[in-house]
């Protein structure tokens, strides 16, 4: 075979082709002229640059979306592939804080390291359209969107109970939360009464809701979205409280539980919580309880992670039951969420979780009213002690007319009695709460609005934006209700827009949220001075092709982002309603089997494996640690194996080679392409690389028979699959095989379709990566019967030492990964 040519050094290698990558621009598109047809927009989550550098989980999602774009390059796609930063907010205020730097200078010097990063990793970021938000360029312009909001009514500003981290010293959306605790710095919040600014992202739930049956989104986010929105069908029920001459509404769903209500209850936020003890016994006792109150987290349990002390103080004050004329008990507790439904809570213990442990915990009486189908209409004396309470479907039993009713059907027949009777209404609610952007808070862009005592709340002319965040020498969050701009004033003295007249500015910030709101809309425009987006551009290449995204974001950037987009929609400014008609969210990266943590000390810092093995081999072990969509567990042992997957395949393309007599099949490389590409597709990324780590076994053992055209089909084909996966290195060996610059310019490999059928196929198995037999196999084998197989082997029985594989990663009719 002669003399073997140098080892492959991935450091030098990687860092010459960045440089000619960079020097030529190969990853830029022209925007002016990519095609409809021809375009595919593939969108990653820009990073906070919030610490000291990018963590291993920013390189599992890039490598794992750069590959897939990669290969949609190589099929003919025009890919833009941009990358920014998500450079404002409380994540970036909170580190400056730490490590004790204003945050100006911090996140200039945290970019700089973060875009040194990003372009180490070898992904094919379209630089020239980068963004920050904390740039002027970039917040002029969510400055711009908020006003279009505004004047549309969609931002509002209201006195409302709101959350407060005690520890980020500042309001936070629902959705930042982690069960009672702020989801950035883990302190447990409490609750304040206080005048902010809210996006009224409740006037589109129903729109939220229904657009996503429009979307390719994996069935779990879907999910996740409908359940934080919390669309509810059902009906209003007035109970009217003659002490006060008026009548508490309450939201239920299940109107067939009626007549088992025994108390009602009412958050200490609620309005009428002081006309209800006022004069009262009780009035001590409720004040007591409504200020310790605040001092707690008032989350529902759904929202607060889990179950939960159940408090409560009885208000002093009884209504009337609008179906018995009974007296029911007003009773105030936290566990009644603020601004869901009526906020007044229909208590009907018998039938509901949350109720059965409040009336439990309070000593409140159990009505049954719906016995379970198995015990009919005849149990009639199932109303004393219960163990639980009973939530299904069942016959109505103690319901006056519509006793013996089966529970569908009486919610519908209650219902219209209500209504006729001018006792209630239907009703659709949801547990979506309007989006809270104000932040307390010194980083972030000031919202564009002026207060005048004479004319009142004012926006800011747009020929005026931005509204410059100033520099100030002390951005610390000051712990009350006022900003740290609230105490410069250069910035808050000055002119009403509208009478001329002396004003103040809002000095509050926004969410950082709102920044990533709309960004996907500025990449292609970054270039664009006079206006957020062209629309010309816009209408060719959004929206967005493929978003590649975190599970944890689901209910909070998508969410907002899809509300901006159809506002935006409606208001005539973007062509379409829904931003992200495909989005895929990544797995969870594990390390040994347990998951990442500061805490635990297991964190991987992924420049400390591309100094050491290079960014390709990064990648590819991070792809081949299990599916993209589901995570793996990260292990040195494993990235070994990559290691010597790369150094197989620069041996078997560099070595020196003399032709052989020819006549080899290469019908193992036509199904090798089909299914790599299939693989690519799926974004199982594992088993792709399987299956050409399989190919690079068959081909080294079959190089001395092949042909010179035999031999470089096989090379060429083995460099052009490699590729997406590992472009630094397939780009080495491409100039190396005689192949014209660049390998990513190259079209992706065509297989023979008839190259597919075969009768008997050889099933490979793998014990931890590694080759420990080779089986015949009847093409076509189920996972199923591929495991059987293996496990009968003696080979395969020797390495797994009696151990049974905890999981099988097979590639069908090619491989078979037992991991133990």
């Amino acid at each position: 075979m002669g003399e073997e040519e140098a080892g492959y050094d991935p450091i030098e290698v990687e860092a010459r082709w960045r440089a000619r990558w960079r020097a030529d621009r190969l990853f830029e598109v022209d925007v002016e002229r990519i095609g409809t047809d021809a375009k595919l927009y593939n969108l990653v989550e820009f990073p906070y640059p919030s610490a000291e550098g990018l963590h291993v989980g920013h390189a599992y999602t890039y490598s794992g979306a750069d590959t897939w774009g990669r290969w949609q390059r190589m099929l003919g796609r025009a890919v833009f592939q941009p990358i920014g930063f998500d450079s404002f907010g409380i994540h970036t205020e909170n580190y400056a804080l730490k490590v004790g730097e204003h945050p100006r200078t911090l996140t200039a010097r945290t970019i700089a390291h973060y875009r040194e990063q990003l372009e180490r990793l070898g992904a094919a970021w379209a630089w020239d359209h980068e963004l920050a938000t904390s740039d002027p360029a970039y917040y002029r312009w969510t400055q711009w969107v908020f006003l279009r909001l505004y004047r549309a009514g969609l931002a509002v500003r209201r006195e409302a109970p709101v959350v407060w981290c005690p520890s980020c010293l500042t309001v936070l959306a629902h959705e930042q939360l982690e069960g009672d605790r702020c989801e950035r710095c883990s302190a447990r919040v409490t609750t304040r009464v206080a005048r902010q600014w809210f996006l009224r992202i409740t006037a589109y739930a129903d729109e939220l809701v229904d657009g996503l049956d429009e979307v390719d989104w994996p069935e779990l986010a879907k999910r996740q979205q409908r359940e934080w929105i919390g669309r509810s069908e059902g009906v209003e029920v007035d109970f009217p409280v003659p002490r006060l001459g008026g009548e508490l509404a309450t939201f239920t769903t299940r109107a067939d539980t009626l007549f088992g209500v025994t108390f009602l209850a009412v958050p200490p936020e609620h309005p009428q919580v002081e006309a209800l003890a006022a004069g009262t016994p009780q009035e001590a006792a409720v004040s007591v309880f409504v200020r310790e109150a605040r001092e707690r987290a008032a989350l529902p349990p759904e929202r607060a992670g889990g179950p939960r002390e159940r408090r409560g103080v009885f208000s002093g004050t009884v209504a009337r039951h609008p179906a018995t004329g009974a007296e029911v008990p007003v009773w105030v507790s936290d566990y009644v969420v603020a601004g869901y439904g009526t906020s007044v809570v229909m208590g009907v213990p018998a039938h509901d979780e949350r109720d059965w442990e409040f009336a439990a915990a309070m000593g409140l009486p159990v009505a049954s009213v719906v016995a379970a189908p198995e015990d009919g209409a005849g149990s009639g004396d199932r109303n004393g002690p219960r163990s639980a309470p009973y939530t299904g479907e069942g016959v109505l039993l103690r319901s006056g007319p519509f006793s013996g009713m089966a529970s569908g059907p009486a919610r519908g027949a209650i219902a219209g009695w209500l209504e006729e009777q001018g006792l209630g209404r239907r009703a659709t609610r949801y547990r979506l709460h309007d989006w809270l952007i104000s932040r307390q808070r010194y980083w972030g862009p000031p919202i564009p609005i002026v207060h005048c005592d004479a004319c009142g709340t004012v926006p800011v002319p747009e020929a005026e934006l931005p509204v410059l965040l100033p520099d100030v020498p002390e951005f610390r969050p000051t712990g009350s209700e006022r900003s740290p701009l609230a105490a410069v004033r250069s910035f808050v003295e000055t002119t009403c827009p509208a009478c001329s007249g002396p004003a103040r500015r809002e000095t509050d910030v926004s969410d950082t949220f709102v920044d990533s709101a709309w960004y996907f809309l500025r990449y292609p425009s970054s270039d664009v001075a006079d206006a957020p987006w062209s629309p010309e551009r816009t209408a060719r290449l959004l929206p967005v092709d493929m978003y590649a995204a975190g599970p944890e974001h689901v209910v909070r950037h998508h969410l907002y982002a899809r509300f901006v987009t159809r506002a935006l929609h409606d208001l005539g400014l973007v062509p379409f309603a829904e931003p992200f008609p495909r989005l895929r969210l990544h797995g969870l990266l594990r390390k040994d089997g347990a998951k990442m943590s500061k805490s635990r000390g297991n964190v991987v810092d992924p420049d400390a494996y591309v100094r050491r093995v290079g960014a390709d081999n990064l990648r590819m072990y991070l792809q081949f640690c299990g599916p993209w969509e589901e995570g793996g567990d990260f292990s040195d042992e494993g990235m070994a194996g990559i290691e010597r997957f790369s150094a197989r395949v620069w041996r078997l393309v560099t070595n020196p080679w003399e032709p052989g007599p020819g006549g080899v099949d290469l019908r193992v490389l036509d199904r090798t392409v089909a299914a790599v590409g299939r693989d690519i597709e799926r974004l199982k990324f594992n088993t792709a690389l399987a299956a050409l780590m399989e190919l690079v076994r068959w081909a080294r053992r079959q190089r001395a028979a092949m042909s010179g055209a035999e031999w470089e089909r096989v090379s060429r084909t083995t460099v052009l699959l490699l590729a997406p996966f590992a472009p630094h290195l397939a780009e080495e060996l491409w100039m190396r095989t005689g192949g014209a610059y660049s390998v990513h310019q190259q079209p992706w490999p065509t297989h023979d379709p008839a190259a597919l059928a075969e009768e008997e196929i050889t099933l490979v198995v793998q014990v931890n990566g590694r080759r420990r037999d080779a089986l015949p196999a009847p093409a076509g084998t189920s996972r199923e019967a591929a495991l059987r197989l293996a496990l009968a082997s003696e080979n395969v029985q020797r390495h797994l030492r009696g151990r049974p594989p905890r999981d099988a990663v097979y590639v069908p009719d090619r491989l078979l990964n037992l991991v133990v």
